[in-house]
């Protein structure tokens, strides 16, 4: 069977603990968007892994982990990631493949997206000054670098020099130090003899793996709420999450996909600024904060954190064609004696089930809440069958609304403490 994992909030819901438990039943693992701007954390035993780049799926010995040309590289952060991995006992030699198609970051890119960040005081995206929003500019200006340029001394060296002379002629209206082309040229040829083993044409291998009937797991990062197109604009990142990335992420047709398991939190969250209708800014908030660990495995900030908002997962259900959830951190919830769900939301004294598409209206949407009673314990517990009848009602409200069967429920943070359904 071939799968895609894709977050049905606004990222943060928990994917890659999921893709770790469904990475079993692939052969190969592959992060189709994004780039070091997600963290991606799994618990394993008494050891947590967090990983930006590299699929989760690396973390079984058996498996092959591809990162697509929808991806976007840092080399740097990505080498720290391998030592990482490998300090851990962790070989991905031969296991892992990167698409020569995939875009660069480039030191320019970190930089100007730091500095215009800043720029927007308090109309700051929440962008986590990686570089990423910067290099899928230059991607779709057609003047990126490339994976594939790392193999060619003379064409990488041309590239850059050109893009630093244009980008050289910003940095006075910008405040910023111009930047070297020969420095940056001489880091990327050291990082290009480390990255060389893993370039592959991923396309053609993808399509060979999928023509020979191998199960393919496609995982997603960030969450549908933050997709270029059909997020909550223009607070949300430079890629799309959503089921299209994975196609133009991977080269793979539509015709590859037999599933599409959603992934949400039992509440929500979200990093950064935009309308957010559930947000808690009480003690309840904080709780939910605190007990959920809702901090960053990026940037370590705070998530702002709510009820459960169901007019956005259904939404982003809909946007994927997902055919089943997998509900993560119901245990954070264990011991709160009323718990909220949003099914609908008001408007200017009217009720609308949509998310409206201008910024503008959707923060003017006011939560209209279903309240249902709490439940003491859901931790320790691996069966369906053992969850208080308060939880199980819970769940199957969420079913019947979205009119998806919640087939995966995470009572706690390591691999082993799930339900499936």
């Amino acid at each position: 069977m071939n799968r895609l994992v894709v977050g049905a909030q606004w990222g943060d819901e928990g994917k890659g603990k999921i893709v770790d438990i469904l990475t079993h039943d692939a052969d190969v693992v592959v992060r189709y968007q994004g780039g070091s701007n997600a963290g991606h954390t799994v618990c394993i035993g008494d050891e947590t892994f967090i990983l930006h780049l590299i699929p989760s799926g690396i973390l079984h010995k058996d498996k092959i982990c591809v990162i697509g040309n929808g991806v976007v590289i840092d080399p740097k952060s990505f080498l720290e990631e391998k030592k990482m991995l490998e300090d851990l006992g962790i070989d991905i030699n031969e296991r892992l493949l990167i698409s020569e198609k995939a875009h660069l970051v480039m030191p320019y890119h970190r930089e100007f997206d730091a500095v215009k960040e800043n720029s927007l005081g308090d109309e700051k995206i929440g962008t986590t000054k990686r570089g990423i929003g910067p290099c899928y500019v230059d991607k779709h200006a057609r003047t990126g670098v490339r994976i594939c340029d790392m193999l060619d001394d003379d064409i990488l060296k041309r590239k850059i020099e050109t893009n630093v002379e244009e980008i050289n002629k910003l940095c006075d209206a910008y405040g910023m130090e111009k930047f070297d082309a020969g420095k940056i040229f001489e880091e990327y040829r050291q990082y290009a003899k480390e990255i060389k083993p893993y370039i592959r044409n991923t396309v053609y291998y993808l399509n060979g793996v999928f023509k020979n009937k191998k199960n393919i797991l496609l995982e997603g990062a960030q969450g549908s709420l933050l997709d270029v197109d059909f997020g909550t604009y223009p607070y949300v990142t430079s890629s799309n999450p959503t089921v299209g990335g994975a196609f133009s992420g991977t080269g793979l047709p539509y015709t590859v996909l037999d599933s599409v398991m959603g992934v949400m939190k039992a509440y929500t969250t979200r990093v950064g600024n935009g309308p957010f209708p559930s947000e808690l800014l009480d003690d309840m908030g904080e709780t939910i904060r605190q007990k959920g660990g809702e901090f960053g495995a990026t940037t370590g900030r705070p998530r702002r954190c709510g009820w459960l908002d169901l007019v956005v997962v259904k939404y982003a259900a809909m946007l994927s064609g997902m055919d089943s959830i997998a509900m993560t951190k119901i245990d954070v919830l264990d011991g709160i004696d009323e718990i909220k769900v949003c099914t609908s939301y008001e408007y200017e004294g009217r009720k609308i089930g949509f998310i409206p598409s201008q910024l503008e209206e959707f923060a003017k949407c006011k939560p209209i809440y279903k309240t249902f009673k709490g439940w003491e314990r859901t931790s320790d517990m691996y069966s369906y069958n053992e969850l208080p009848d308060s939880a199980k009602q819970y769940i199957d409200f969420i079913e019947k609304f979205l009119g998806i069967p919640v087939k995966m429920i995470s009572t706690g943070a390591k691999r082993d403490e799930v339900i499936v359904k």
